[in-house]
């Protein structure tokens, strides 16, 4: 029985979260590195430093002592995906079901996070919430809906159960890999997307990235045991429309700053919070050339990322492909 959840990541999307879990008059617990987030909760119902503005039920309780964890009977995994690997062997044994809500793949090993988190946690049963979420809008009860991917179905319809409100809605699926194949691959696409807006190229020229962005998602998913309706669905397709279509995105915010001329050193260093298509990026590129994958597009992210190329040469090298059948 799922009665009190905890909530690893203080930012504003574990915020959100750990305000639709708290909903239904459970206590649960929200773990941030910052002290001044969990004094900001704890003190003013409300997350000061990363979601400004939103009061948050009185059942969120915020920790910075990962070993209070113990007695949650399921954990939220929100943090970013370059450091869960060490914030999970930090924390208690996990043998309860172990939801992750970060996008992403470790860079240091290719790994996707489910893969990661059954390394650390073995005995804890993974899942993957995901799908077209912006925090603000989650927080204040706005129409959302996700997918929660699993292979045990059973649990993932108790999770649901637990989570869902009538404004959060979950849709189940056992494809794993499609769902977190979508949440990071679509970060890495909505920098792309912000460079187009940044560098004013139209709403044309952002329809097609976002099309043919796509067609890279697939040919990548597909590579990783991922389904097409999958990748087609809430997690792929929807959280990929979302994320190249507004300033809200970090990683589209990244893009257009990009593209409007600023370096990626300094819109990197200015940010509070993780853009995490750039960390993706690089090693995307690389799991995509060693399966011999075509990524064009993220290609040109990692090199305009990297410094390696600027955006006019980025551009010049998209647009001067070879023309080729649409399916390829």
């Amino acid at each position: 029985m799922i009665e009190r959840i905890g909530v690893i990541g203080g930012g504003a999307w574990g915020t959100a979260l750990a305000q639709v879990a708290a909903s239904k008059g459970h206590e649960t617990l929200i773990w941030a590195r910052e002290p001044e987030v969990v004094a900001s909760i704890n003190q003013m119902h409300e997350n000061a430093v990363y979601l400004p503005g939103r009061l948050l039920s009185p059942n969120v309780v915020a920790t910075s002592d990962l070993s209070q964890f113990d007695g949650c009977d399921a954990w939220l995994v929100v943090t970013p995906a370059q450091h869960m690997r060490g914030v999970l062997e930090q924390a208690p044994v996990c043998t309860r079901p172990l939801i992750l809500c970060s996008k992403g793949i470790e860079e240091r090993s290719g790994q996707l996070l489910n893969h990661v988190a059954r390394e650390v946690c073995p005995d804890a049963s993974v899942m993957v919430l995901s799908g077209p979420t912006f925090a603000h809008e989650v927080a204040a009860g706005m129409p959302t809906a996700l997918t929660l991917a699993a292979g045990d179905q059973r649990m993932a319809e108790h999770v649901r159960e637990r989570l869902a409100l009538p404004s959060f809605r979950i849709y189940l699926s056992d494809d794993v890999a499609g769902a977190e194949v979508g949440g990071a691959v679509k970060n890495v696409l909505a920098i792309a997307c912000g460079v187009v807006e940044g560098k004013g190229l139209g709403q044309n020229a952002r329809a097609a990235l976002i099309a043919r962005g796509f067609a890279e998602m697939t040919r990548f998913g597909l590579a990783c045991g991922a389904r097409k309706e999958t990748l087609a669905g809430l997690s792929g397709l929807g959280d990929l429309v979302l994320t190249c279509s507004s300033t809200s995105s970090r990683n589209f915010s990244l893009g257009k700053g990009l593209g409007e001329g600023l370096s990626a050193a300094t819109l990197m260093s200015d940010r509070q919070t993780v853009a995490e298509g750039a960390f993706t990026a690089p090693v995307l590129r690389r799991l995509a050339d060693q399966r011999g994958i075509d990524m064009p597009i993220v290609a040109a992210v990692d090199d305009l990322l990297a410094g390696r190329c600027s955006v006019d040469e980025v551009l010049e090298s998209l647009l001067s492909r070879p023309p080729r059948p649409e399916a390829h």
